[in-house]
């Protein structure tokens, strides 16, 4: 296993480390929450720019890079469902759009082919973490804060909350389509149209 590939893959210890330090109290491990995910997020332009530096592009990472992406966006996006910051039918639509372009790819494994993430793919990853990055940041103010916050003030950041993962469950959409429609000959055994 090369090294963009171990990158790969810590991104997904990291999510997990993220996850633990979000239901953590205290101000502290939000701070903490907020450094791993964004180290985990670095690790996403790290990977694919060692691998193309290096030549070290390969069938393991193309695969696996999109779906370590997956698995720290939705492990953030349940976690704030869990703590009712956002709406669960939100995330809901983005593991529907998820699975389908996973199975998408499952098919085309089957059929001895790899299908890379699609540079609309990689704008709606961006689009999800600059959002869960937000979401951190705000409950950092709110950790920080809890003696003078107000309750009006929580109703300010569910809103503004509220219209980022409606922002970003439209480009998740959107990516997911376009991903189908330049991959759909895939589910009838043609050929790729890679990005």
């Amino acid at each position: 296993m090369n090294l963009p590939n171990k990158i790969t893959l810590s991104r997904i210890a990291f999510a997990f480390i993220f996850m633990f330090l979000l239901f953590c109290r205290g101000v502290l491990a939000k701070y903490l929450a907020l450094f791993t995910f964004c180290i985990a997020s670095l690790t996403d332009f790290l990977d694919g720019h060692i691998a193309r530096k290096r030549n070290l592009e390969n069938d393991f990472g193309r695969l696996m890079d999109p779906i370590a992406d997956k698995i720290l966006v939705l492990a953030a996006f349940l976690a704030f469902v869990e703590l009712k910051i956002i709406p669960g039918w939100t995330v809901i639509i983005i593991i529907f759009r998820e699975l389908v372009i996973t199975g998408l790819r499952i098919i085309a494994a089957a059929r001895g082919r790899v299908l890379s993430a699609s540079l609309a793919g990689k704008h709606k990853t961006v689009s999800q973490m600059a959002v869960i990055i937000s979401i951190l940041v705000f409950l950092i103010i709110r950790e920080s804060g809890q003696s003078f916050w107000n309750p009006l003030w929580e109703l300010w950041f569910k809103r503004g909350a509220f219209y980022l993962m409606l922002l970003t469950v439209t480009l998740t959409l959107i990516s997911g389509l376009s991903y189908l429609l330049r991959n759909k000959n895939i589910l009838f055994a043609g050929n790729e149209k890679s990005d």
